[in-house]
């Protein structure tokens, strides 16, 4: 029993420290690697919960893609981050005015809980499947391809609709551009990929 405490406090304590990291690192690069930390360690609490699938979720959607997106982004881009802090204490203001409202929520979500009347029944046997030999993984399965199939089928369409429109407007014709085609480049035949010269001796470049 002490060994999950012990893995819970760590996980824990190491997530919290590196998302203080992400906001007071100097280098933007630093705070995208203390991002993909904070995700790591965050899977490894929901290991410790029983949800080892929203844990693989986790890591191959948020490391895997968005936080390898953020990093490369950064890398790439000529940002000057001193001008983007002139304006911080502006907008300080206004920041720790959100802080405190999320935090006021936060409070009262986690008070609500605390004070519920079901809420000890559900901290002390949460919801597991109906058959205990089902997996976390394998219960969301059977609900999300059973019970919510056209749900799922629609927000795939959704996505690749809104993957095709991103193409369409981000993909203009300019004049200019040599495109490349490649049934032209197979169909031509020798004559007109090969042109023989006799070439004068002394007379060439």
């Amino acid at each position: 029993m002490i060994v999950p405490v012990i893995a819970f406090y760590a996980f824990a304590a190491v997530a919290v420290a590196a998302g203080v990291m992400v906001i007071s690192a100097r280098n933007p690069v630093h705070s995208v690697l203390f991002l993909i930390l904070a995700f790591f360690n965050a899977a490894g609490l929901f290991v410790l919960m029983g949800a080892e699938f929203i844990a693989m979720i986790l890591v191959i959607v948020y490391v895997g893609a968005v936080a390898v997106l953020f990093l490369f982004v950064v890398m790439m881009l000529d940002i000057d981050f001193a001008e983007l802090r002139t304006g911080f204490l502006q907008y300080l203001p206004v920041g720790g005015l959100v802080g405190l409202v999320l935090l006021a929520e936060l409070v009262l979500v986690l008070g609500t809980w605390a004070a519920a009347p079901v809420g000890e029944a559900v901290r002390v046997a949460p919801a597991l499947p109906a058959d205990p030999a089902i997996g976390n993984t394998r219960a969301i399965g059977n609900v999300l391809y059973t019970d919510y199939v056209f749900l799922f089928q629609a927000a795939g369409v959704i996505l690749l609709v809104a993957m095709i429109g991103a193409i369409v407007l981000t993909l203009r014709t300019r004049e200019g551009v040599r495109r490349q085609r490649i049934g032209a480049q197979v169909a031509r035949t020798r004559g007109e990929a090969v042109d023989v010269r006799s070439v004068e001796p002394g007379s060439g470049a």
